[in-house]
């Protein structure tokens, strides 16, 4: 378990969806919530600072597997102990490869 994880999941305590991004997701990429946060209880999980998109309010990116072993990118950031899940796709094969070789 890397530091970025610890350090999150020790001061999260479940999910932050609003009409704002509960649906975007599924409109763009047809990744629904529930598959979203999914990822966060599977392993391996692969989670990063995303240092180019934390201008405003410190962002991370991940990639995991759902229950069904779909994989996903997502984008995520932390309020109110709450992981807010800014966007969520398949991974490209370059992420896959990085994924496939934790």
């Amino acid at each position: 378990m890397n530091k970025i994880y610890k350090e999150i999941f020790t001061q999260c305590s479940g999910f932050d969806w609003n009409k704002g991004n509960i649906d975007k997701s599924w409109i763009k990429h047809k990744v629904s919530p529930a598959e979203s946060e999914q990822i966060f209880f599977n392993r391996p999980l692969v989670i990063q600072y995303d240092i180019l998109h934390s201008k405003t309010e410190k962002r991370f990116y991940a990639l995991g597997k759902t229950d069904l072993k779909r994989t996903l990118f997502i984008v995520f950031t932390v309020r109110s102990n709450l992981i807010r899940v800014i966007s969520a796709r398949d991974m490209s094969r370059k992420e896959r490869e990085i994924y496939n070789n934790e």
